[in-house]
């Protein structure tokens, strides 16, 4: 295999802090590699979340599925992503034992690592411990965390402010805003009736989704990459007011009755929290708010 520049870690919600590793290990690939040996940006992500293995009543929520931290990776920079199936016999390995098997295939003349990354069992391997075991064959590039207002980012702060729908603190260290994504299915049917017809999604186990609430944001089909987002009033959470008990998302796409969503992949994303989840006393105070909630909308998204 030709040489490569590598990239690695779990890159759960490929935030800011990820994206400034995958830039280095492009600008490390433009500069070794040549127009006759151009070097491929290899990144090397975990699936599961490493802690479902090693801790599962410790396994957070993740920031992102699968197949969209795969997309995010390509985005911000890889040409090939390689998914490693994590389970306890990887988690047993030792640091030597992990850098022949997942990296020396890889032929890396450079590899990136963020400086809290650690490998092998019991996490023993750390970046120094890597140029320890790499010297001679590929050289560590060690890339400092980054901080946003003073907070330092991180997956753990990002589900943090999510927990408390601080969607605004999420974007800020995600590079882009919060979102969330599946197929929109028939749900109550009610908000039609009530003059608002949301796109609901059920709340995916095992993915992190803010707080329950109303916010401001967007909505986009996923499955026509050309379509432009629109602007939508979201709520999250059971629909107390009517007893609900299957926490969802729910998008109320402004000015709109006339799409039909049902069985279509869509993206949400989140920009401004904008209330709690109420239990409202009767439809009529719940309708007056859902109007204070789409004009409150337009007012942070810009939109008449």
């Amino acid at each position: 295999m030709r040489r490569s520049v590598v990239a690695i870690g779990n890159f759960d919600g490929v935030h800011t802090g990820h994206q400034r590793l995958l830039e280095t290990a492009v600008r490390h690939a433009h500069r070794l590699g040549t127009e006759r040996e151009p070097l491929q940006v290899i990144v090397v992500t975990f699936w599961p979340h490493p802690m479902s293995v090693v801790a599962p009543e410790h396994a957070p929520l993740l920031l992102t599925s699968l197949p969209d931290r795969i997309d995010l990776l390509r985005r911000y920079g890889a040409d090939e992503v390689r998914v490693v199936q994590f389970n306890r016999e990887v988690a047993a390995w030792s640091p030597e034992r992990f850098v022949e098997t997942i990296l020396g295939p890889l032929n890396p003349a450079i590899v990136v690592v963020g400086e809290n990354f650690t490998f092998g069992y019991r996490a023993a391997g750390t970046p120094e411990t890597m140029r320890e075991i790499a010297a001679g064959h590929f050289d560590v590039d060690v890339i400092r965390l980054v901080s946003i207002d003073a907070e330092r980012t991180c997956s753990s702060f990002i589900r943090g402010a999510l927990a408390v729908g601080d969607v605004d603190a999420a974007a800020r260290h995600l590079g882009r805003p919060f979102r969330v994504g599946g197929v929109v299915v028939v749900g109550d049917q009610r908000g039609r009736e009530l003059g608002f017809p949301t796109a609901n999604l059920p709340v995916a186990a095992g993915l992190a989704t803010p707080a329950d609430g109303v916010y401001a944001g967007w909505v986009r089909r996923a499955d026509q990459p050309s379509a432009v987002r629109m602007p939508a009033a979201i709520s999250v959470g059971v629909n107390p007011t009517f007893n609900g008990v299957e926490r969802r998302v729910e998008s109320y796409v402004l000015d709109r009755t006339d799409l039909e969503l049902y069985g279509r992949d869509i993206t949400v994303e989140f920009v401004r929290h904008l209330r709690g989840q109420v239990r409202f006393g009767s439809v009529d105070d719940l309708i007056a708010q859902m109007n204070k909630d789409v004009a409150a909308t337009r007012v942070v998204l810009g939109v008449d």
